[in-house]
């Protein structure tokens, strides 16, 4: 289809209407929250109160169901699924790669007496098989030692996912190999969110609060995302193959007018947006905003947090549910984290922080954060993490897509970093500097300025005499800071938008259970060394000192994407791995392979395996742009520029015959641009072409070296391609040109 053809379509397109319920938003709300979703309170209805205690009691202590139990509860969790029009079963899990897997079973079975019955049993619920070999699993499997098994997750609650011709019910699970290894997203992020919570409930205790049985990791991840019209997008195979545009001259307009961040959303954009969110309350994932992101066609979807096993899980299904409505409504969502090139990309904001089991948030300030020694405490471990772990947290954003955004003045650089804001920064520092004899409090000539917000009105804003002031918060908003204080919670806003956040928080919670075993063993010895002359509390505030004091280098307030912070970062210290490769390579340093191994969060096999896997798909990822490229070139983009060279030229000799003494001087000149502009593009093709080629070598079992060939060949390759490609776009004439152009992509909806 001709590109004007396709233009038409998409401006033809009508928004999508969802069926209407005739009840107000309170009835739905009632009727449809989570009403897909086998809560515990639907199983504890359905099951004896004995089974269902037993039940309980197994995830408590992370003891196997026995076979009666785990029966009863997989009966139960079948009739409600049949109820919902259920007629198949799936373990969903999270293999090493960014999407999820399942294989679905039928309920049905046969009787003894060969008749057919509906039957679900707890063998079945709590392990299912697969063929690992078959997944990515750096080596760990092969096809001759292939046994893969799944298993059911029991505190991520069971859901249906609805279909045109029938339901499933849907299991969260892990993934491990036959022999033990985990082959997943969320294993690690179970065990890595255990060790964090031992590690937490010591130190604690060793501060007094005895009552803390549990702690647990918490998640907001926000997801940003481009929406394209879904005519375009197949009529695009860069977008279809790689989520990106490998290809595109800028619009005449991009971000620059500012005019899109919190903009009103286009009928068609925001009725699929609607229809997302419906499907995801349904699910009992608790979305809460919407809005216009900065770039033209940029949108961004946020839930309240949770916990973060079950935010991971969440996460995913969003994103599964945003390409699919999108499918529905015409539209195509791209989650890649640079679509196009010369405005912003999309990221996924990871606002972290830990819980205890008895309701405290242990990076909430209070009104009082001066005088509140967990926060103080906890903060300063996070800061100690981030510094130590710096290498960790950039291999843990590690993606190919993040390449093309970290950096730019529209994320975070890669030099980690922690923004604390002015309030929290002057408080660190007044600890800092309290003299070891003053092991209590903050005493009030070392306390910070400004007080608690219920003593003094230097938090009320008040914009005019006639407006009500409002209270400000207690810190300001640092967007080009990776990892920043806001409020109560950390903002990873580093991730990239395509990641699972297992693999994020996996690493945040690591780095953070170290350092706060690391706290509390300096703790300890510093008791100890006393012999009694010191409390836990004293030597608490002492080791609280000497941590802000080492590690106080990582903390910068200031512009993250100057160039004056990549100097001072430098003469800081502070590692700054600016590429994709670079950053995978921290994983198996010494350092790091010695601290998941005694920690129990990953084997160094698991490990590993999962930097080979990374190398593969960096790898692949770039291949397959490679000859998505080559493609577009040689069949759209030279015959669309040798038929405006052929017009141009026939043009111009038809005009010398007509004027013989006229001088097409600017025409002449216009073909001769177009003409080496092309004569370079085929050039620069012949290239790309040999470099495919070399890749053709690619030896699996030598993968980081292969990655260093696609960034240091395969990648320059394309962008050679690219520059002349696009200059052949604005040189040829709209008619020719039938890939749909930046301005069509962004702007028409």
């Amino acid at each position: 289809m001709r590109r004007a053809q396709l233009v038409k379509a998409v401006l033809s397109s009508e928004p999508k209407t969802i069926v209407a319920d005739n009840h107000t938003a309170v009835d739905w709300w009632h009727r449809h929250w989570a009403s897909n979703v086998f809560t515990e309170e639907e199983l504890q209805k359905r099951i004896p109160a004995a089974i269902f205690k037993q039940f309980k009691q197994s995830i408590k202590t992370h003891s196997t169901l026995t076979p009666d139990t785990a029966n009863v509860v997989a009966n139960a969790m079948k009739d409600w699924a049949i109820e919902h029009g259920a007629t198949h079963f799936t373990h969903f899990f999270q293999p090493l790669q960014v999407s999820t897997a399942e294989k679905h079973e039928s309920f049905i079975n046969f009787t003894a007496g060969g008749k057919t019955i509906l039957s679900f049993t707890g063998s079945e619920l709590i392990r299912g098989e697969a063929d690992a070999s078959s997944f990515p699993n750096g080596g760990i499997r092969t096809t001759f030692r292939a046994r893969g098994y799944t298993i059911w997750d029991p505190t991520s609650p069971a859901f249906i996912r609805a279909g045109k011709n029938g339901s499933t019910l849907v299991i969260p699970a892990f993934f491990c190999s036959w022999t033990g290894d985990a082959l997943d997203i969320k294993t690690p992020l179970v065990r890595s969110d255990d060790v964090l919570s031992k590690a937490a409930v010591e130190l604690l205790h060793l501060m007094g609060h005895n009552e803390v049985e549990h702690v647990n990791s918490t998640l907001g991840p926000e997801q940003e995302f481009f929406v394209v019209d879904r005519t375009l997008y197949t009529s695009r195979p860069d977008l279809v193959f790689t989520g990106r545009t490998v290809l595109g001259a800028p619009a005449p307009k991009g971000q620059e007018m500012e005019d899109h961040y919190f903009g009103t959303m286009p009928p068609r954009i925001l009725a699929f947006i609607q229809e997302v969110e419906t499907e995801l309350w349904k699910l009992g994932i608790p979305t809460k905003s919407r809005h216009n992101e900065v770039a033209p066609g940029q949108h961004e979807m946020a839930p309240i947090f949770e916990l973060s096993n079950i935010a991971a899980d969440h996460n995913m299904i969003m994103m599964e549910l945003l390409r699919e409505v999108a499918s529905k409504h015409g539209l195509a969502a791209l989650l890649h984290e640079k679509p196009f090139a010369g405005v912003n990309g999309s990221g996924k904001h990871n606002n972290w922080s830990m819980a205890t089991n008895t309701g405290m948030n242990l990076l909430d300030p209070g009104d009082e954060p001066r005088d509140n020694l967990v926060f103080q405490v906890f903060l300063a471990i996070a800061i100690r993490a981030v510094d130590v772990h710096a290498d960790l947290l950039r291999g843990a954003i590690a993606t190919p897509g993040n390449d093309w955004r970290l950096g730019a003045n529209e994320a975070p650089p890669a030099i980690m970093s922690v923004y604390l804001g002015t309030e929290v920064d002057k408080l660190i520092r007044s600890i800092m500097h309290q003299p070891d004899e003053e092991d209590g409090p903050l005493s009030p000539e070392r306390r910070p300025a400004e007080e608690s917000h219920n003593k003094h009105n230097d938090w009320d804003v008040k914009l005019a005499d006639n407006v009500a002031p409002f209270r400000k918060d207690n810190t300001d908003r640092n967007r080009t800071s990776p990892f920043a204080f806001t409020g109560n919670k950390f903002e990873f806003r580093a991730v990239g938008s395509s990641q699972s956040v297992g693999q994020t928080c996996t690493i945040l919670n690591t780095i953070m259970a170290e350092s706060i075993r690391t706290f509390a063993k300096e703790v300890k010895d510093l008791v100890a060394k006393s012999a009694g002359a010191l409390s836990a509390k004293q030597a608490v505030r002492r080791v609280l000192k000497s941590t802000l004091k080492t590690h106080e280098r990582v903390v910068y307030n200031g512009n993250g994407y100057s160039e004056e912070w990549v100097i001072e970062a430098a003469k800081r210290g502070l590692p700054n791995l600016r590429e994709n490769v670079v950053a995978i390579e921290q994983f198996e340093s010494a350092k790091n392979v010695e601290l998941f191994d005694k920690l129990g969060v990953l084997s160094h096999k698991e490990l590993h395996a999962r930097v080979h896997v990374l190398y593969h798909h960096y790898c692949n990822s770039l291949k397959i742009e490679a000859d998505v490229c080559y493609g577009m070139v040689t069949q759209s983009v030279i015959p669309a520029a040798q038929e405006q060279q052929r017009r141009m030229a026939e043009s111009i000799a038809s005009l010398q015959k007509a004027l013989p003494s006229f001088k097409p001087t600017h025409q002449l000149k216009l073909l001769q641009d177009l003409s080496t502009g092309l004569e370079e593009l085929i050039a620069f093709t012949y290239k790309l072409k040999e470099v495919i080629d070399g890749g053709k070598a690619f030896d699996s079992s030598d993968a980081h070296k292969w990655a260093y060939f696609y960034r240091d060949s395969v990648k320059p390759a394309i962008a050679l391609v690219r520059e002349k490609a696009d200059l052949m776009e604005s040189l040829v004439d709209d008619e020719l040109w039938n890939l749909p152009k930046y301005s069509d992509l962004l702007f028409l909806k």
